[in-house]
């Protein structure tokens, strides 16, 4: 089995189950996820963790990142504990991973938008996790001093019209916003079925949108992250633009032997657009690399995450 039949094998199962959970936790549709989260937009902003207040966000240390979303293993390590056993669990993963004289940074990435194999209601395949999970997170983060990076799938829908939705939790300065194309379908693509894609004009559209809400309330950077472990799954990458207010990921998430996925980091990796970003496998590596081979990766990464 190929490396790229087994992901969509693993993906196809993945989407079943995450389709099942979320009929269980969510009290049903995805308007009544949006409604939560318009309550959600009247609370305060939250204080800024110290990871924040020295300004740019990128310093010379490490960022250490745990994936998943909410209650499941199967899209990831971070639904394997409750948030504050997670947080320590990050810690000490991004322990290793200190660099430049600087303690690395500890990350939660949720899935916050899981596309869907099914088109529900509004037709756009895909689900958002409800606002009181993405809340215990977003406090877990802020009383840990992790950052929280919301990860979006939009099924068929668009970045920029499933990033809005969740503007409520970007107005805390924790919080950043990741993009998976992987997860973005065109036309009758289904999850699961398909490997998606984006271009670098819909990824301009989401920054830029992302940019103007951190100027217009005064927030200090934010991460934002692009995943990509295939060429095309960015058409037209080079007109990506550089955005000051935001700390700009491009996180390659091939998975394999240590060949295969330093084959995969050259081929897709642009360090003239993005500070880059490298994920490690629990399972499906083999063997998992050490974060002293992470960190000896050229072009350089800032960015590590686990799943």
């Amino acid at each position: 089995m190929t490396p790229q039949i087994r992901r969509q094998v693993l993906a196809a199962v993945a989407l079943v189950l995450v389709a099942v959970l979320a009929l269980v936790q969510s009290a049903g549709s995805v308007d009544e996820h949006r409604a939560r989260a318009r309550t959600a937009d009247a609370s305060p902003v939250d204080p800024v963790s110290p990871a924040l207040e020295r300004g740019r966000l990128f310093d010379g240390r490490m960022f250490v990142a745990y994936y998943g979303t909410v209650g499941t293993p199967v899209l990831g390590t971070l639904g394997e504990a409750a948030p504050w056993k997670a947080a320590a669990r990050v810690e000490k993963a991004a322990a290793p991973f200190r660099r430049a004289g600087l303690p690395a940074q500890p990350v939660f990435e949720l899935i916050v938008t899981i596309a869907d194999r099914y088109a529900g209601a509004d037709g756009d395949y895909n689900h958002d996790v409800p606002a009181v999970a993405v809340r215990r997170w977003m406090a877990a983060a802020r009383q840990s001093g992790a950052l929280l990076v919301l990860d979006v799938q939009p099924g068929r829908a668009d970045f920029p019209s499933v990033a809005r939705r969740w503007a409520w939790a970007l107005k805390d300065p924790n919080v950043g916003l990741a993009l998976d194309p992987e997860w973005r379908m065109h036309g009758s693509q289904v999850p699961g079925h398909t490997i998606g894609s984006t271009t670098g004009w819909e990824i301009n559209l989401t920054s830029r949108w992302l940019q103007d809400f951190v100027v217009a309330r005064h927030l200090p950077q934010k991460l934002f992250v692009v995943h990509q472990f295939r060429r095309d799954m960015i058409r037209g990458i080079d007109i990506v633009r550089d955005r000051p207010d935001l700390a700009e990921i491009q996180h390659v998430d091939g998975f394999g032997t240590p060949r295969q996925k330093y084959a995969t980091y050259r081929a897709v990796a642009r360090p003239d657009l993005f500070r880059m970003g490298f994920k490690l496998f629990y399972d499906e590596d083999t063997p998992m690399l050490s974060a002293q081979r992470v960190m000896r990766i050229r072009p350089r990464v800032d960015f590590v995450s686990f799943q």
